[in-house]
């Protein structure tokens, strides 16, 4: 896969979550039926992009201790949304209606461990994980000195309203379009074997 590829798909499926979810509420509730389903079948998606980004910011930064640390938070929080989000599309499709959804999900959510896991804590080490790793590679002039403040607006936008959700992929799709540019299309292991080959024969001669 193309190494850029992520740093799109990620914003276009986090934007398309946010316009199903939009259209999801126009009858007044959210879930359980195909929109419910298909929006959050499609931010899990978006996770999964996230976790390949992150990878390549890692070797964007250097693969140092601070880049590797805000990658194992960043991709934590990450599951945990994965986790939180299959809870939901179980739910809305075990349930015949918006209350006994929403019953599914407190039975799941009262268990303390997962409440906190899934919840409460491990979502918010994406977002602090990702806008570190982010801040860093700016820091480092890796990427553009603008970028971390359309990541800030993508983060800051479900807090205001979460139907500006699209708007801050719209964001982050800009921000992460100028880091993606900075990351190598492809990098094979056979270049690398290459590059290994070639260092070994120079150190025989």
């Amino acid at each position: 896969m193309n190494a850029r590829i992520p740093f799109i798909a990620a914003p276009v499926l986090m934007l398309a979550y946010g316009v199903i979810r939009i259209l999801d509420g126009l009858d007044g509730e959210r879930g359980p039926g195909l929109a419910w389903t298909a929006g959050h079948l499609v931010f899990v998606v978006a996770m999964v992009m996230f976790l390949l980004v992150f990878g390549h910011l890692r070797r964007l930064a250097g693969r140092d201790l601070l880049s590797t640390v805000t990658v194992v938070v960043a991709s934590a929080g990450a599951i945990a949304l994965i986790a939180q989000f299959g809870v939901d599309i179980v739910a809305g499709l075990l349930a015949d209606d918006h209350a006994r959804m929403a019953e599914i999900t407190r039975n799941v959510r009262s268990s303390p461990a997962v409440s906190l896991a899934v919840y409460d804590v491990g979502p918010y080490l994406f977002y602090a994980g990702q806008f570190v790793l982010v801040v860093q590679l700016a820091v480092l002039r890796r990427i553009a000195g603008w970028t971390p403040l359309l990541l800030l607006a993508d983060l800051v936008m479900p807090l205001i309203d979460k139907d500006l959700i699209p708007i801050g992929a719209a964001a982050l799709l800009v921000s992460f379009v100028s880091i993606g540019k900075r990351v190598p299309a492809r990098v094979t292991r056979v270049s690398e074997d290459g590059r290994r080959a070639s260092s070994a024969a120079s150190r025989v001669g």
